[in-house]
């Protein structure tokens, strides 16, 4: 599994470096023929991975519920989100993969919850949850590069 938590990792990195040249008007910006923002997107990453990973094998979360569930699949933005908010999203991007990571070492998700995800990939352990997640992460960043290109180039 290190190889999954390599990837995870190397995606967020290039995800943070991406975006990293964009202002927080910009991160927050919804534009035209989108329901989302790029922010919500990198805080998406870090709920569906810890729905996914945590909430599933009954531990508690890195986050707060009510971060969760600003973030969680099939939720949308909902206000403006501040720079010190943003800052602190980056770094749970990073800080996430690490704890999950530690987590995983440790056996800490023996009493994983099977289920089958809204693509019919059934999730019998956590490692086919951590097979997965580069798939989904992979998705949002193709979001992320469509919302950016949207934004850099939209009429001044």
């Amino acid at each position: 599994m290190k190889k999954q938590f390599e990837i995870l990792k190397n995606t967020r990195d290039y995800l943070l470096a991406y975006v990293s040249d964009l202002s927080v008007e910009q991160l927050n910006e919804i534009p035209a023929g989108f329901n989302n923002n790029i922010i919500w997107n990198l805080g998406h990453i870090i709920a569906a991975q810890q729905g996914v990973c945590y909430k599933r094998s009954g531990i508690s979360m890195l986050v707060s519920e009510d971060f969760f569930n600003a973030y969680k699949p099939d939720s949308k933005p909902e206000k403006f989100i501040d720079t010190e908010s943003v800052e602190a999203i980056k770094a749970l991007l990073l800080s996430s993969i690490a704890l999950l990571e530690v987590d995983y070492a440790n056996n800490a998700f023996e009493n994983y919850i099977p289920w089958t995800n809204r693509y019919g990939i059934e999730h019998l352990t956590i490692e086919d949850t951590l097979r997965f997640l580069p798939y989904h992460e992979g998705l949002h960043l193709g979001y992320v590069m469509a919302l950016k290109r949207t934004i850099k180039n939209k009429p001044q």
